[in-house]
């Protein structure tokens, strides 16, 4: 976000910057959603809902992990939320207590660190490597509950900032492995849709307890109306509802209505996720020739995390550089790992094909 802002600066003074800072779709919202939203206006009467969500909403929710998993849901285990951060909210205030440990895989997503931190508990960073593909195995997760018992574990497949995709079989025995250790299991699947290489697996494929956290944000082109969903097992549906109810009461109704018109969105959606591919294609072409050799796999979501070792030892100051001086603002590697994130930097490529061409020519310029 100061990054975001720093950019914001730079064109309120007159520059052009090519954002590759915030991972949000370049897209807008699809046909169907615009258009149910319309017919929703023109009733002009939006109020609470049921915290849970709306029925119409959670059945289809339901439907589709049928139809894309082959995984039957029941719509009494779906809670709509606002966006996948109140999911994340729910999850944490509803499953565990103050002072659990939750192991999270670094690099990663700075908000689950932040909230677990707020709601006193306690992260415990597991580092992943090339030698486990970038992400956590079952033996990592053993040896951090021998050293102290852990409550939960967060695994995000594709991951952000990485873009990683697990295996299904590594997820399938890291969730059996969890729930053999009386682990609680939460899978981060919001960027589910948007994979290249290898296929997203849905955790509810193997363990009926875990939790899944997912958002119409990412695939679906909806950030700014705020909407996700939560499948959960029987026994935090209540308390999920619960504690749903004084947070925020419900999500918002035309929001709600207008989801539901996006599962029928699949044609134009795919389009955008072509666009998509064609920019990861460029930037996995492109950026080896200007020096950002070093990345990891680029299986899904819209990110490439690459090193900045080449150029510096401090990607803050590097990233600050290369806005001020290419006109290219991307986000610096500590807030995804305080570790090692001081030599790695997140490029989105969620934005136009041209502007990642011109992005790229910017860099190489700057850079050659």
């Amino acid at each position: 976000m100061e990054v975001l802002k720093a950019a914001g600066d730079r064109e309120a003074a007159g520059h052009h910057v090519v954002h590759m800072e915030v991972g949000q779709p370049g897209a807008p919202a699809p046909r169907p959603v615009l258009a149910a939203a319309r017919a929703a206006l023109k009733d002009g009467r939006f109020r609470y809902t049921d915290a849970l969500g709306i029925r119409a909403l959670r059945e289809r929710i339901a439907a589709h992990y049928g139809e894309a998993y082959g995984t039957e849901v029941a719509a009494d285990r779906i809670a709509v939320t606002t966006g996948s951060s109140a999911g994340f909210n729910l999850a944490f205030l509803a499953a565990f207590d103050p002072g659990n440990r939750i192991a999270l895989a670094t690099p990663g997503y700075p908000a689950y660190r932040n909230l677990l931190g707020a709601l006193g508990l306690e992260v415990v960073n597991i580092e992943t490597s090339a030698d486990s593909g970038y992400v956590m195995t079952p033996e990592m997760l053993v040896a951090a509950h021998e050293r102290a018992p852990l409550a939960g574990v967060l695994i995000a497949s594709p991951g952000n900032p990485t873009g990683t995709v697990m295996h299904p079989d590594a997820l399938r025995t890291l969730v059996q492995t969890a729930e053999r250790l009386g682990i609680r299991f939460i899978s981060d699947e919001i960027y589910h849709g948007l994979v290249y290489a290898g296929i997203a697996e849905t955790a509810l494929k193997h363990a009926r307890h875990a939790i899944v956290v997912n958002s119409f944000s990412k695939y679906y082109c909806m950030t700014g109306w705020r909407i996700g969903w939560m499948v959960l097992p029987e026994d935090l549906v209540r308390p999920i509802e619960r504690i749903a109810q004084n947070l925020y009461i419900s999500a918002p109704d035309i929001s709600q209505r207008a989801a539901v018109a996006a599962f029928d969105a699949t044609e134009e959606l795919e389009a955008v996720k072509a666009g998509y591919a064609a920019n990861r294609q460029l930037l996995l072409d492109k950026l080896p020739a200007i020096g950002f050799d070093d990345f990891f796999p680029v299986d899904g979501a819209f990110y490439v995390y690459a090193s900045v070792r080449r150029f510096s030892n401090d990607s803050v100051d590097f990233t600050r550089r290369m806005l001020d001086e290419a006109g290219v603002a991307a986000t610096p590697g500590p807030d995804f790992d305080r570790e090692r994130g001081h030599a790695w930097m997140r490029f989105s490529f969620a934005g136009t094909g041209e502007d990642m061409a011109e992005a790229v020519a910017r860099l190489g310029r700057w850079l050659g």
